[in-house]
């Protein structure tokens, strides 16, 4: 049985978020499979290109999302 790949399948394997079974598989297809090894291709250009983002909340606003987190769980404990 063949299986199909999708791209978000491949974009998983690329982020290393796949299972060593399905990297096993993903390799193993694109070994056969011409189309989803351009596929591959395409989508780790895209993700060698695009710089990596960091995003940095100030620290008020953690500080914010913390004391209402620490809020909501005091009220329902009551």
């Amino acid at each position: 049985m063949t299986q199909k790949f999708t791209s978000n399948d491949l974009v998983r394997f690329i982020y290393h978020e796949t299972t060593a079974s399905e990297t096993l598989r993903i390799e193993q297809a694109m070994e056969s499979d011409p189309a989803l090894r351009a596929e591959y291709e395409l989508l780790l250009n895209g993700h060698r290109v695009y710089p990596r983002v960091k995003f940095n909340a100030r620290k008020s606003t953690l500080q914010a999302i913390l004391s209402y987190s620490q809020k909501a769980t005091l009220e329902t404990s009551f």
